[in-house]
């Protein structure tokens, strides 16, 4: 949970390569997935404990979604996804909660991917959809909104702001001895560990000031203690831990979720094979753990035993939905189609969601250069493209993939990156942006990240 990379804010230009086809090399046999630790409940369990931990945030957001049309003057208005008065208000009536229940209810529904925000409106996102059916998707919502619980408790003004950031970078190693220990643990200790943590942070980052400055504030002098109390309670609100009796102890959720993150493993097993009778959104699902040529071997199967005017409607109906990374499968299944597709593909430009992916596509079928493809797209279209399949990352991929992604990107530096991610407006730009600070191993480009992504979830410049 913790390194010592050298800290660089300064990102790589790395044109996308085509690689050359070669054979596929024979398949190793699956290496068995880790198996979380001894007593952890199984995933229905671990699910019904989210479900039940989310659901004033899931009866928010139904309320939103039944009750709000898309021309009510009530409805979200700002572009940033905050509710508006007379929505909270009604909202509270409806519900019998109180105005503040509402609006702390439809942040965490936000936070857990239940909500999106598109343009001027807010809409119900794909875990919501699938949220009584999907285990997967439960418990991939609560773990968004276990990275976030910063921005779900956030701190109190009376805490300074620089040292606030060092706990949150510190509290992945507390979790880890919290998980090591199985059972409740001390405050006391935990604020030695903390301790501990933040020297090392501050020794790591080795920022000393040129010229004179006066003698250095010797760790235990500061006031640790309020801002313990302040990210143990925040843990709580989210329900990765108890903290009573000056004891924390992580609930199995906890347990399981810090488990997930120190193996970095997707928690989702996707079906190699048997992806031809099935429905495109199936069939991508299926072919999303694949090997490019496997993949592509599964795309022809399915393309095969269908009509081909169908299969390209219902491939782009599938790249349309909240899952990014459908919506890149989908393209790749399309490249297969090749000629056949382009009308329909040529229609689906004008969809801003679809328009990156179709005018990489469109270039491709009329020969570009692979090296050159992506000059095709605007620096704003090529920025939504970046967090889009960031999006995708962050839901079905693992953390190092998350970091290396950061290469991709068309902007030299990070605070240029953060600055226009945050102005392209993506849905999916807060979490992510916490998905991103979480999983990134330098301690102040992470702050920065997740900084960006507090001021996009506020709503602040």
């Amino acid at each position: 949970m913790t390194s010592r990379t050298p800290r660089d804010s300064r990102l790589r230009l790395v044109r996308p390569r085509r690689q050359p086809l070669t054979p596929a090399a024979p398949r190793r046999a699956p290496r068995p997935a880790p198996r979380p630790p001894e007593g952890t409940p199984p995933p229905a369990e671990l699910a019904r404990t989210a479900r039940a931990g989310l659901a004033a945030a899931v009866r928010v957001a139904r309320w939103a979604d039944a009750t709000l049309s898309p021309g009510n003057e009530t409805a979200t208005r700002d572009g940033k996804g905050t509710l508006s008065d007379a929505t909270a208000r009604r909202a509270a009536d409806d519900l019998g909660l109180t105005v503040d229940r509402v609006r702390a209810d439809w942040d965490t529904a936000r936070l857990a991917g239940l909500v999106e925000v598109h343009g001027d409106s807010a809409r119900p996102g794909w875990r919501l959809r699938v949220w009584d059916r999907d285990e997967t998707a439960v418990l991939r919502g609560w773990v968004a909104l276990f990275d976030a619980w910063s921005l779900v408790h956030p701190a109190p003004d009376s805490l300074e702001a620089a040292a606030v950031a060092e706990v949150v970078e510190a509290m992945p190693q507390l979790l880890s001895f919290l998980q090591l220990m199985a059972g409740p643990v001390a405050a006391a200790q935990l604020l030695d560990l903390l301790d501990q943590r933040v020297t090392e942070l501050r020794t790591e980052r080795c920022e000393i000031p040129f010229g004179p400055q006066p003698e250095p504030v010797s760790p235990k002098d500061t006031p640790l203690l309020p801002l313990l109390d302040w990210a143990l309670h925040g843990l709580a609100s989210v329900g990765a831990l108890t903290y009573a009796d000056e004891h924390a102890t992580l609930t199995p959720l906890g347990s399981w979720a810090v488990w997930v993150k120190l193996e970095q493993i997707c928690v989702a097993a996707q079906s190699p094979a048997g992806n031809i009778e099935v429905s495109a959104e199936d069939m991508l699902r299926g072919c999303a753990r694949l090997r490019p040529n496997a993949a592509r071997a599964e795309y022809r199967a399915w393309l095969a035993a269908r009509d081909v005017g169908n299969a390209v409607v219902e491939l782009l109906d599938a790249a349309r939905g909240e899952d990014a990374l459908l919506r890149g499968l989908a393209f790749e299944a399309l490249r297969v189609v090749g000629g056949p597709a382009e009308p329909e593909v040529r229609r689906a430009a004008d969809e801003p969601g679809l328009r990156p992916y179709a005018l990489i596509w469109l270039a491709e079928a009329e020969g570009a250069d692979p090296e050159d493809v992506h000059t095709v797209l605007t620096r704003e279209e090529a920025t939504w493209l970046w967090v889009d399949t960031a999006a995708a990352v962050a839901d079905h991929g693992e953390a190092p993939l998350l970091v290396r992604h950061l290469e991709s990107a068309v902007q030299p530096t990070v605070p240029q990156l953060i600055e226009e991610v945050r102005a392209v407006g993506h849905p999916r730009t807060v979490q992510v942006l916490v998905a991103l600070a979480a999983a990134h191993p330098d301690p102040a480009l992470a702050k920065a990240v997740r900084r960006a992504a507090f001021q996009v979830h506020t709503g602040g410049a």
